[in-house]
């Protein structure tokens, strides 16, 4: 037998033995050695290649998008692999305990994924799949919504919470509890269950306040305010929750890429007093001249951001409702508000601000623009863009940018990572991607979607992840609010 038909006789004999043993075993854990070598990085789906995962994070498991009849996985740091499968399917589910080996050997460190596939009796081995273990963990917990993407299931809907270290989600509250009503506007100070608020719409309507220990249903809506409180802010302090209260309606198109349109018709801003029941309002954030919402406090709570448009007039198109990024001061012994200062006028460029969020150091502003209007999650052209607030010098964030919709978006609470909702998988549901932020560039790193125990769940999941935040511990009372929920609200204090 020549050497060239003994070689091939042995691949073939090896690869029966490896697919053997995967049918008995699943798996094998020996590294293979290549015939051929291929220059090109193989198709992971999800798309974990070239990024940044915080030190606390599940395991990112994923599919190979590369045919095979059989699959070796490595993964390894500094040169030297630290544990591998080959697997008879192309789906690679890492198990906790490899990767929290990795995570303690790789921390502050790049590692590789080398994949190797057995294709016409020949192991072909990919170029190295290269990311980083970020030595900054992320805050643990992350609370969102979950509903349909269209307006006919909005009485299918929930807030939830999932544990970032492990694939456990729980729910906190769902509308199947409260007669179907509209769950949503969950909002937390510093990042913090301790104090928090979740706004109920429908039969059962309030808006229900965690202040401490203490949990209450608000009607937070003043004598002779058309609207209640909707979008809101909790202020740093934990005594002040900013709200915007808005008429809003939804319209829809017949064709295009846009289905559905939402708009503000009215829009004030308040500021709701937690611990005396009061609001207070001022005719700079309140009039019948302009319509301002999405309001976030600095970090400090010495000043509060909000967008701010012309007031809707009947015919008015609305591809011509423009919002810019304003800031007014709030003295927090006083209660007063200074003069409103525009901080980006984004009316000027042909586009329109919402969602403004500055990061925990008050060096930063992230928001999201699109071409009009403010509720962007329906907008394929919004993106993600961030003001140096020391400068005002405005930037896109390509880093971070697809093709389709960026939209709402949340810091954690070292400001190292944000997370934001995007429909770049496929245009319909929008799932929340993680990416690493420092500081002291004002750069992104390349996002990830949120890891999943299944590879495929995403491609198979039917609901849209709205809302995303970030929080350092997890709430441990959700039962409460869905008691409390019942109750009538509690009126405001004249």
């Amino acid at each position: 037998m020549s050497y060239s038909s003994y070689r091939k006789y042995y691949t073939f004999a090896f690869a029966m033995v490896v697919i053997t043993n995967l049918l008995v075993t699943g798996c094998i854990n020996a590294p293979v050695t290549p015939d051929d070598t291929i220059k090109t990085c193989p198709v992971l789906s999800p798309d974990y290649t070239g990024v940044s995962f915080p030190s606390n994070i599940a395991p990112p498991n994923f599919l190979i998008k590369e045919e095979g009849e059989a699959f070796s996985v490595e993964f390894g740091t500094d040169g030297q692999t630290l544990f591998s499968y080959t697997i008879d399917v192309p789906e690679v589910i890492i198990k906790e305990r490899d990767w929290r080996k990795l995570q303690k050997a790789a921390t502050g460190k790049d590692f590789f994924i080398r994949i190797t596939v057995l294709r016409n009796e020949k192991w072909l081995r990919f170029a190295d799949v290269k990311n980083t273990m970020s030595d900054k963990a992320i805050d643990g917990f992350l609370v969102y919504r979950l509903l349909y993407p269209g307006y006919e299931l909005w009485n299918e809907m929930g807030i939830y919470q999932r544990d970032l270290t492990s694939y456990d989600e729980t729910p906190l509250i769902e509308n199947k509890e409260l007669e179907k009503g509209c769950v949503n506007c969950h909002t937390f100070s510093r990042n913090s269950p301790e104090n928090m608020m979740i706004h109920v719409r429908g039969k059962l309507g309030g808006t229900i306040i965690k202040h401490g220990d203490k949990i209450t249903k608000v009607n937070v809506k003043g004598e002779g305010m058309p609207n209640g409180g909707a979008y809101a802010a909790y202020h740093p302090s934990g005594k002040y929750i900013a709200f915007s209260a808005n008429e809003i309606q939804q319209f829809f198109h017949s064709t295009g890429k846009k289905p559905i349109e939402v708009s503000d018709l009215e829009a004030d801003l308040l500021v709701y007093d937690v611990e005396r029941n009061q609001i207070i309002t001022d005719s700079v954030i309140s009039g019948r001249r302009y319509m301002e919402t999405f309001p976030n406090w600095s970090p400090d709570g010495s000043h509060l951001y909000y967008c701010r448009a012309e007031a809707y007039e009947d015919g008015m198109p609305l591809d011509s409702i423009r919002y810019n990024l304003y800031s007014v001061t709030f003295d927090q012994r006083t209660h007063a508000f200074g003069a409103p200062e525009c901080v980006y006028n984004a009316s000027s460029n042909g586009k329109s601000v919402s969602f403004p969020r500055v990061s925990p150091d008050g060096k930063y502003l992230m928001f999201t623009q699109s071409d009009y209007g403010n509720f962007s999650i329906w907008h394929p052209e919004s993106e993600l863009c961030l003001i140096t607030l020391s400068t005002g010098e405005m930037r896109i964030m390509d880093e971070v940018n697809s093709d389709d919709v960026e939209s709402y978006h949340t810091w954690s609470s070292t400001g190292e990572w944000f997370v934001f909702s995007s429909k770049r998988q496929d245009g319909l549901w929008a799932r929340p991607f993680i990416a690493y932020f420092d500081s002291k560039t004002g750069k992104a790193q390349k996002p990830f979607v949120l890891p999943q125990r299944d590879p495929e769940f995403y491609d198979n999941f039917t609901k849209t992840f709205n809302l995303p935040e970030l929080i350092v511990s997890p709430i441990t009372d959700s039962n409460s609010f869905v008691r409390e929920a019942r109750n009538n609200p509690k009126q405001l204090n004249p």
